[in-house]
C-alpha cells in the first residue's frame, strides 16, 4: 500500500503543473529564435517573431469578432500561411480549428460547417465558386474571411474582408492564456464519409502536443530542420507538423501545389531537408523529370502513409535522394501514431526483402501507450506468427476525444477500451505490425478470402505500373473476383494480358484479377486512392455484362 505521507500536502498549483498546450512551441521559438526564418511562400517571408505576431493578431481579432473557447473557426485553404497561423491563433483562444479538404463538394463542405458549427470561414479564393455554393445551402452563415492569395489564380472575394486586413484589426500583443483543461478540443477533423455523412473526429490540447514531440522523437528530427508542405495541413492538422516545426524553430516551406517541378524547385531554392506525404506525392516527385533534380547535392528525408510504398517507390527515392520512413495512422489517431523504425540489418537485403520491411506499419511511437492486433471478437492479442489475422488497434493520448455529436459511433470506436482502426493485420515474430487489409477491402471469392493490398504490391512491382487499386467486382458464380485498376507511368505501355500473365508467376490462381481497367485512379487530396468510387464503377461494370 502506497504511503500516505507521499499524498500529504502534494496538491497540483500553478507552479508544478501547466496544461500542456503546443501553442506553447510558437512562443518559446519566437523568443529563443526571433530573427530566424519561419515561413517562405513565394516571394513572402515571415520569421518566428513575426509569424507570432500575426498570430497573436488572428487571434485578437477573433476574439474582438466574438469568437471564445469552444467556439469553431473553419479554413479552407491550400498551404499558404493563413492555414498555418491558424494552427496557433486560433487556440490562442481557446477556439476549435476545423480545416477542410480543399476537394470537397458543396454539399459535403456545407454539412461540416453546419455540424461542427463554424462562426468563422477563413477561405482562399481558389475555392470561392464551391464555398459560394456551400454558404447558399446554409441557414446560419458564418463571418467569412478571404485569402487573397496572390498565386491563387483568380476567384471572387465572397468575406466581410480580407485575411490580411483582418488580422489588422488585431492586437500583435494580445495577451492569451492556456485552456484551463488540456482536455478542451484543440481541433475537428472530418473522416471521408465514404458510408454516409462523414464523422467529425475531436483532438485534445494533450494530444496534439504529445504527437507534435513524437513526430520530433520518432524522426530524429532536428532543430532548425526546413520542411516541405507535401502534406495538406488540412489532413489531421498537417500530422500535428505546424506544432512541430514551431517546437524545432524549422522552416516551413509552403507549397501551393504538389507538383513535379514545383517539388524540386522548392528543394533545391531552400535547402529542403523533410518532407511528407503519401505515397502519390513521392511517385510525382520520382517520376519528374530527372534534370528537375540538377543542383540539389544533399539528400531529404521523407515520411510515407497510406498503402505501404512499392518497391518500385522506395528504388525510385533512394536514386532520387529520399530516404523514406514508413509512418501509419488514421484521422482518429492524430494522423501517424505508428511508424517502421529501420534496423541497420535490412540494408543488406535485396530491394524486395527491404522494401517488405519498411513497408510494415511498424510500433507505436514513443508517445502512444500501446499499439496491438487483437482479436475483435474476442479482444484477444493474435500470436505473432505473420500469419494469424487481427485489427490493429490503439490505446493512449495520441486517441481522439470522440467524435461530436455522436455518442453511438464513440461508442463502438472505443468498445473494449481499445481504439478500433478497421484495419486487419498480423503482428510479426519480431513485433513488427503488418496491415493486410482493410476490414472493407477484403475480397471473398468463393469462399477465399483474398487480400487487396496482396495484389496490388505485386501490381506496383511491373515497371509501367504507377499506381494500382484492387476492389471486389460482382460475380455470378465466384461471388466476388478481383478487379484492378491501373494507372500506367508516363509513357509507359502495358496490355492487360501481360499484366495478368506478371501477376500469374507471383500470386495464386484465384487471386488473379478477372478484370483490369487502365487510366487515371481517383484521389484524394492527400493522394489517397478513393477505393469507394472504385467500387462503385466495378459493380456498375458488373451490372451492365
Amino acid at each position: 500500500m502506497a504511503n500516505p505521507a507521499y499524498l500529504r500536502g502534494l496538491d497540483r498549483n500553478e507552479a508544478n503543473f501547466v496544461p500542456l498546450n503546443p501553442v506553447t512551441f510558437l512562443e518559446r521559438a519566437a523568443a529563443v529564435h526571433p530573427g530566424r526564418l519561419a515561413v517562405v511562400h513565394g516571394a513572402r517571408r515571415f520569421t518566428w517573431a513575426e509569424t507570432y505576431a500575426r498570430c497573436r493578431r488572428l487571434a485578437s481579432a477573433l476574439a474582438r469578432a466574438g469568437i471564445g473557447r469552444g467556439d469553431t473557426v473553419a479554413v479552407i485553404a491550400p498551404n499558404v500561411p493563413a492555414i498555418y497561423e491558424a494552427h496557433f491563433g486560433v487556440p490562442m483562444l481557446g477556439a476549435v480549428l476545423n480545416t477542410l479538404n480543399t476537394r470537397l463538394d458543396a454539399e459535403t463542405l456545407a454539412f461540416m460547417l453546419r455540424h461542427g458549427g463554424a462562426r468563422v470561414l477563413i477561405t482562399d479564393r481558389e475555392f470561392s465558386p464551391v464555398i459560394a455554393r456551400a454558404l447558399a445551402l446554409l441557414e446560419e452563415k458564418p463571418l467569412v474571411i478571404d485569402i487573397d492569395d496572390p498565386e491563387a489564380g483568380g476567384g471572387a472575394l465572397l468575406g466581410a474582408m480580407t485575411y490580411e486586413a483582418f488580422l489588422e484589426t488585431g492586437d500583435p500583443g494580445y495577451a492569451w492564456a492556456n485552456p484551463p483543461d488540456e482536455w478542451d478540443a484543440i481541433s475537428l477533423n472530418y473522416t471521408s464519409g465514404t458510408t454516409g455523412d462523414p464523422k467529425g473526429v475531436v483532438y485534445h490540447y494533450r494530444g496534439a502536443y504529445l504527437n507534435a514531440l513524437a513526430n520530433i522523437v520518432g524522426w530524429d528530427l532536428p532543430r532548425h530542420a526546413v520542411y516541405l508542405w507535401t502534406l495538406p495541413m488540412f489532413h489531421c492538422n498537417g500530422w500535428c507538423f505546424p506544432w512541430t516545426l514551431a517546437e524545432r524553430a524549422g522552416t516551413n516551406v509552403c507549397l501551393r501545389r504538389v507538383e513535379g517541378a514545383a517539388i524540386w524547385r522548392a528543394i533545391r531554392d531552400h535547402g529542403v531537408t523533410h518532407m511528407c506525404g503519401a505515397p502519390i506525392v513521392y511517385a510525382t516527385a520520382i517520376n519528374a523529370p530527372a534534370d528537375l533534380r540538377g543542383g540539389i547535392g544533399h539528400r531529404i528525408a521523407g515520411q510515407v502513409a497510406g498503402a505501404a510504398p512499392p518497391a518500385a517507390i522506395i528504388a525510385g527515392a533512394e536514386e532520387a535522394g529520399i530516404d523514406l520512413t514508413h509512418v501509419y495512422g488514421l484521422t482518429e489517431t492524430y494522423g501517424p501514431a505508428a511508424l517502421c523504425p529501420k534496423q541497420p540489418e535490412w540494408e543488406a537485403l535485396p530491394l524486395d526483402a527491404r522494401a517488405e520491411r519498411n513497408g510494415r506499419q511498424g510500433v507505436r511511437v514513443a508517445m502512444q501507450e500501446a499499439m496491438t492486433v487483437l482479436d475483435p471478437a474476442t479482444m484477444a492479442p493474435v500470436p505473432a506468427d505473420g500469419q494469424t489475422m487481427g485489427e490493429i488497434m490503439f490505446r493512449g493520448n495520441i486517441t481522439m476525444k470522440g467524435y461530436l455529436s455522436n455518442p453511438a459511433a464513440s461508442a463502438a470506436a472505443f468498445a473494449g477500451g481499445w481504439f478500433h482502426t478497421g484495419d486487419l493485420a498480423v503482428t510479426q515474430p519480431d513485433g513488427y505490425v503488418k496491415i493486410r487489409d482493410r476490414s472493407k477491402d477484403v475480397i471473398i471469392s468463393g469462399g477465399e478470402n483474398i487480400s487487396s493490398l496482396e495484389v496490388e504490391e505485386v501490381l506496383y512491382r511491373h515497371p509501367a505500373v504507377m499506381s494500382a487499386a484492387v476492389v471486389a467486382e460482382p460475380d455470378p458464380k465466384w461471388g466476388e473476383t478481383p478487379c484492378a485498376f491501373v494507372e500506367l507511368k508516363p509513357g509507359a505501355a502495358v496490355t492487360e494480358d501481360e499484366l495478368r500473365g506478371f501477376a500469374r508467376g507471383h500470386l495464386a490462381g484465384f487471386k488473379l484479377p478477372k478484370r483490369f481497367v487502365f487510366g487515371e485512379l481517383p484521389k484524394t487530396s492527400t493522394g489517397k486512392i478513393q477505393k469507394f468510387v472504385l467500387r462503385e464503377r466495378a459493380r456498375s461494370a458488373a451490372a451492365i455484362s
